[in-house]
């Protein structure tokens, strides 16, 4: 991954945003040496978020596992059917 100062951000904003549409590989933006941010192309960024999202569901999935929070598919169906009106 390619690292940057915030300076360099400041003075070249519209090269570095073209060298990261064509290499689609994220920068880290520093300050005074310390990590600040990340630059990420817009579809990198969204698919990451979906992908996020994919995540959370499961992990929401296993934690009502965990809780017994489950039902069978015959309650499944009921439950369901009364949306289905």
């Amino acid at each position: 991954m390619r690292t940057e100062v915030v300076t360099t951000l400041k003075r070249q904003a519209t090269k570095l945003l073209a060298d990261l549409h064509e290499s689609k590989e994220p920068i880290l933006i520093t300050e005074h040496g310390q990590p600040s941010a990340y630059l990420l192309d817009v579809a990198d960024y969204e698919l990451m978020l979906d992908r996020m999202k994919i995540l959370e569901g499961i992990a929401k999935g296993e934690q009502a596992i965990r809780e017994g929070r489950t039902m069978d598919m015959s309650q499944a169906k009921d439950k369901l059917s009364k949306w289905l009106k």
